[in-house]
């Protein structure tokens, strides 16, 4: 596992090759011109260089999609392009602070020949993509890179229904009681939120800039699907900063009612040890190795101990009217 207890690697390495025919989608043994390459790790190094050899790729285009923080950009290099574009993924880190989903990037290269993804790890928009992958044509990479655009923003929108539907079972769970371990998982949904606001800015810029600078050479109809993304992206990120909003008053909410609740038992306690220290100060008194009036009588153990009694209880009856009296 990283060491910064996120999302563990891929047992084996893992090259993919697909293509269509016949409106199949067929996995072939090496890259073809307009294949689809998927490409999972962990790679070696060694392996990294192969590939970028094989496909003609620059060699960073490849070992940026491992840095788990990489931003959502683009970039060109001997006429080989670049789109980084950011994905949700649950979070398999083994530490209970963690958010439960974090933010991944998908490296998408249009070479001369192939449309290549590379995953820092697997997640659910590549496995969409390729579900509806023998619908594509593949020697139209910019249509196919709208797509998988469309998946990630579409994998966005079920990961905050299950966030949201997540975070009203927790406040259900605490209206019945204040638990600790339900307001940490709390806390850990909204680490998830500020994970997909950033992500879904990110993206959002990075569509924005791609539709500005005509960075994919679009045709008038592909723009329009590009802009249809852009305004699906923007309500994703509404839908996001909403539910980070509600979360945060939520949070609040339950930190009024602690303290509240917190107030309220100091004040009982307040009220006990109060109407308690009357019968204590009446016992001292008559405790005194002193001359005490009626200590000859035979009624000298009951008068002090009727006479906390009595005052414990008016002082009970005060606070008890005090308060129904507010």
């Amino acid at each position: 596992m990283q060491a910064n207890g996120r999302m563990p690697h891929l047992c084996h390495p893992v090259i993919q090759y697909f293509k269509n025919q016949d409106q199949r989608t067929i996995e072939i043994h090496a890259p073809e011109p307009g294949a689809w390459v998927n490409v999972l790790p962990p790679l070696k190094q060694e392996e990294f260089q192969q590939l970028s050899d094989n496909l003609e790729i620059p060699l960073d285009f490849l070992s940026d999609s491992l840095d788990i923080d990489e931003r959502s950009r683009y970039e060109i290099d001997d006429n080989v392009r670049l789109i980084v574009i950011k994905t949700p993924a649950e979070n398999n880190s083994f530490n209970d602070s963690d958010a439960f989903y974090i933010t991944i990037p998908i490296c998408i290269i249009l070479t001369h020949n192939q449309i290549v993804t590379v995953n820092s790890f697997e997640n659910a928009a590549i496995k969409k993509f390729f579900n509806t992958f023998q619908n594509r044509k593949p020697d139209n990479r910019k249509l196919m890179v709208l797509k998988v655009f469309e998946k990630v923003v579409v994998n966005f929108m079920d990961f905050l229904k299950e966030i949201n539907h997540r975070r009203n079972l927790l406040e259900q769970k605490l209206y019945d009681s204040n638990s600790n371990e339900d307001l940490l998982e709390l806390v850990r949904i909204q680490k998830s939120l500020v994970y997909f606001v950033t992500a879904l800015r990110s993206n959002e810029l990075l569509m924005m800039k791609l539709e500005r600078t005509n960075f994919l050479s679009l045709n008038e109809e592909e723009r329009d699907i590009l802009n249809d993304l852009i305004v699906d992206n923007s309500q994703a990120l509404e839908m996001a900063n909403i539910y980070t909003n509600i979360l945060s008053s939520t949070l609040d909410a339950f930190a009024s009612i602690i303290s509240n609740n917190q107030n309220v038992v100091l004040k009982r306690l307040t009220y006990v040890t109060i109407a308690l220290q009357i019968p204590v100060l009446v016992a001292s008194i008559y405790g005194m190795n002193v001359p005490l009036p009626g200590q000859e009588s035979h009624y000298a153990f009951y008068i002090p101990v009727l006479l906390s009694v009595s005052l414990g209880l008016w002082l009970a009856w005060y606070f008890v009217r005090k308060k129904t009296s507010r």
